[in-house]
């Protein structure tokens, strides 16, 4: 036998015009098996693959910016991130108790965990397939009587029994490599859904922590609207007092009463505002929307970032996103079964066997002379297929590129959301600054005016002028200062991390026994996932 420079084609050699007879029978199978490579697996790769037809998985390449484009920023430090336990940095004991108890209870995160369940038992399906996939026990009982017109009847005169008992067996060879493709396929499906817990368990405590923030800044908006109406009542009382000393106009007073009702009607809103961030709270956690007072009342303000925060570099996104992770293993799912459909374009061997006992009465049905059997091989091949099974390897091909396309543009969309978040946080910090400036200087002009009103030296309007900058500047302060927490909470998530959280999962607290809030019905134990090969491994379910 000679092969040509193509491991694709091979030829018999012209000065050996007896070869095949020589060969014998084993050497004319691994001819057919070299020519049945030929068809769309090279030989080299089909040994190089271990015995299996299809592509090797190969990761895409990711397109992953070199550096941050605020590299320089003061605030920013390209070293290492702790991004475990993120939500730490902010110094808030309940915020902390409020990720735990979203981690054990929320609903959404128990779903994620019942599909990585799914995904474990379809892994099981497909390696059940690398073993005999028949194997039936039978067995029959069958009482015959011949019509005495019939040719037999002289024959057998009397009804006969028969008794039969055995088993058959079944098993297709993986000789291409179809199951265990498909058990990549499962592998990597099983490592997607782990990612797609992580994800959920990201983007978890991202909203528990947002809404946490949403909370702090609706009572820190009721805080300084509630201290305005002090002061307006305050202003509103001197104008009164003035207007009945014949120092004033009523308009002195009606105006007092305009801005004391205009910031009176906005403090429901606000009530109205941190009611719903406290009930989308409720739902994070997995429970009916009732009241949280009992663990919220603490005031503990807005949540205070770090001077400085650690981002890395960009091409950790990689490695931190679980999203990330998720698409490039939907990838290595998808090249696995381009295998899988390039298996059908070669014959499927099987061995197959059926053994039982034959007799015409129960007691005779165990003796040996009972036994009979076949056993052999056997193969199929889906020829006559008009261009099906070829189409369908086009089929696989074509959604493989898709996903590989898809996860390329993951990695673009993570670090495009890691910018965002990064630039949001910087100018939020510098907005802060400027906006706290603005409000006290509102604040001391509101000083100085009611001091020159009361005084007679100046007149009612700068009076509503200046307390209605001081709301609006107040009020905006919360608003920012709330913006350059829930940036930073953005650029935590747009970092990937929180999700080590079920690596060392966090001991019960006593949410419930403090009268705090009752506890919904506890979740299947998520510690018990499995984790990916970049984690520790986790007790099996």
């Amino acid at each position: 036998m000679q092969f040509s420079g193509d491991s694709s084609k091979f030829a018999l050699s012209s000065n050996s015009p007896h070869r095949w007879r020589d060969c014998g029978a084993p050497s004319i199978i691994a001819a057919t098996v070299l020519m049945l490579l030929a068809g769309c697996t090279s030989t080299r790769e089909y040994f190089a693959n271990g015995f299996k037809v299809g592509p090797n998985y190969c990761r895409p390449a990711a397109p992953v910016a070199e550096s941050w484009i605020d590299t320089e920023a003061a605030n920013l430090n390209i070293g290492p991130v702790d991004e475990a336990a993120w939500w730490r940095t902010f110094n808030d004991p309940v915020l902390d108790v409020l990720v735990e108890e979203a981690y054990r209870q929320n609903l959404t995160l128990r779903v994620a965990g019942l599909r990585i369940m799914e995904a474990r038992a379809q892994r099981a399906i497909a390696a059940g397939n690398l073993f005999p996939q028949q194997q039936q026990a039978t067995g029959d009982y069958t009482r015959t009587g011949i019509s005495q017109g019939s040719r037999f009847g002289a024959i057998f005169n009397d009804p006969y029994s028969t008794w039969t008992l055995g088993g058959n067996l079944a098993w297709e060879l993986d000789f291409w490599g179809r199951f265990r493709r498909a058990v990549e396929a499962a592998d990597a499906n099983l490592d997607a859904s782990v990612e797609n817990y992580d994800d959920v368990l990201v983007l978890l405590i991202a909203d528990v922590a947002q809404s946490y923030t949403d909370v702090r800044i609706a009572e820190q908006r009721l805080a300084y609207a509630r201290e305005n109406v002090r002061i307006q009542q305050g202003s509103l009382r001197i104008a009164q007092d003035r207007l009945r000393e014949g120092a004033t106009t009523r308009l002195d007073v009606t105006q007092a009463q305009t801005d004391l009702s205009n910031t009176e009607a906005s403090i429901p809103i606000l009530e109205a505002s941190r009611r719903q961030a406290a009930n989308r709270l409720c739902i994070l956690l997995g429970m009916p929307p009732q009241n949280l007072d009992g663990i919220l009342n603490e005031t503990r303000g807005i949540p205070k970032t770090p001077a400085q925060v650690a981002v890395g570099i960009p091409a950790e996104l990689l490695r931190r996103r679980p999203d990330v992770r998720r698409a490039e293993r939907e990838v290595a799912a998808q090249s696995a079964m381009i295998g899988v459909a390039t298996s059908e374009l070669y014959p499927h061997f099987s061995i197959g066997g059926t053994i039982y006992l034959d007799a015409m009465s129960f007691d005779d049905l165990f003796d040996i002379n009972s036994i009979a059997g076949n056993v052999g091989p056997a193969f199929n091949w889906n020829i006559l297929n008009y261009g099906r099974l070829v189409n369908n390897i086009r089929v696989q091909d074509a959604r493989f590129q898709q996903l590989a396309v898809q996860y390329q543009n993951t990695v673009l969309q993570a670090n495009a959301e890691a910018e965002n978040a990064l630039v949001g946080f910087l100018k939020a910090q510098q907005q802060v600054r400027s906006v706290a400036q603005s409000a006290e200087a509102a604040r001391q002009s509101v000083e100085i005016v009611m001091t020159q009103y009361q005084e007679g030296k100046s007149d009612f309007n700068r009076v509503f002028t200046v307390q209605r900058v001081l709301t609006q500047q107040q009020d905006q302060l919360a608003i920012v200062e709330g913006s350059v927490a829930q940036n930073l909470i953005q650029l935590y998530r747009a970092l990937g991390g929180g999700w080590q959280i079920r690596l060392n999962a966090p001991a019960p607290q006593a949410f419930a026994a403090a009268g705090q809030a009752p506890q919904a019905a506890a979740p299947p134990q998520t510690a018990s996932l499995p984790a990916p090969p970049r984690a520790a491994p986790l007790p099996q379910l």
